[in-house]
């Protein structure tokens, strides 16, 4: 399971691995009130794509394929991705913690996507190969 949490809300013991996915530590939060168990800092998209999209919902189309553009050609932005895949597959829950007031529209969220798509096209694999067996 990948889930979506901001920094500012309370850990829970069902958070799983927590991973904050911003580029830029959140403002106002310590590391022990965090409690993360990784920082992805390459992962956050670049401070242009960030200032264009402004978290402003009808860009967010646009914002994700850019986003995605620059995940697959950063090869920065594409290691962390490979490792955010790694987690994802190692453990049972992971929570991609960001700092912004918007939850639907934000990078985690595009990140989110990838992630559920992956695991939905291994799904789909395993079982086509179970039924050719």
């Amino acid at each position: 399971m990948i889930k979506l949490k901001r920094v500012y809300e309370d850990v829970d013991k069902n958070d799983g691995l927590r991973i904050l996915v911003d580029r830029v530590w959140p403002r106002g939060i310590s590391k022990e009130k965090a409690s993360l168990d990784e920082w992805l800092k390459e992962i956050g998209p670049s401070s242009e794509l960030r200032k264009w999209f402004n978290h402003d919902k009808d860009k967010f189309r646009a914002f994700e394929e850019k986003y995605k553009e620059q995940l697959n050609e950063d090869d920065k932005k594409r290691e962390a991705l490979e490792q955010l895949r790694k987690w994802s597959k190692k453990n049972e829950t992971i929570s991609l913690i960001f700092a912004a007031k918007e939850v639907k529209y934000n990078h985690a969220r595009v990140l989110q996507l990838i992630l559920q798509d992956d695991q939905n096209s291994g799904e789909k694999n395993n079982k086509s190969n179970k039924k050719s067996s």
